[in-house]
């Protein structure tokens, strides 16, 4: 059996991997990724303290959260790939205010 705390290191990991991504690149998917990537770790944590305190509130909020992730993922791609086709770039530097 592991060890919860070895659960939370990588969630935290993970998570400030994710922080960091977001903060220094400047390539739109890579920061969506990003995004999606501190999801992840924040799902990783509920569900190890759901398995420490044996109660399913935390994996029921997962689901939660992969469902918005899924409806993010979706409607972010759209906006990415319309901005791309407009700007020809995907360096957010040069898509400011969405204006053409």
């Amino acid at each position: 059996m592991v060890p919860t705390h070895y659960y939370v290191i990588l969630s935290a990991i993970l998570f400030g991997l994710g922080v960091i991504a977001f903060i220094f690149k400047r390539n739109i998917i890579t920061i969506f990724m990003s995004i999606e990537l501190m999801l992840n770790a924040v799902n990783l944590a509920f569900v190890a303290f759901s398995q420490v305190w044996h109660r399913l509130d935390g994996q029921v909020f997962v689901l939660f959260v992969i469902v918005v992730a899924a409806a993010e993922a979706a409607v972010g791609l759209g906006i990415i790939i319309m901005i791309t086709r407009n700007r020809k770039t995907l360096n957010v530097e040069d898509v400011n205010l969405l204006k053409l």
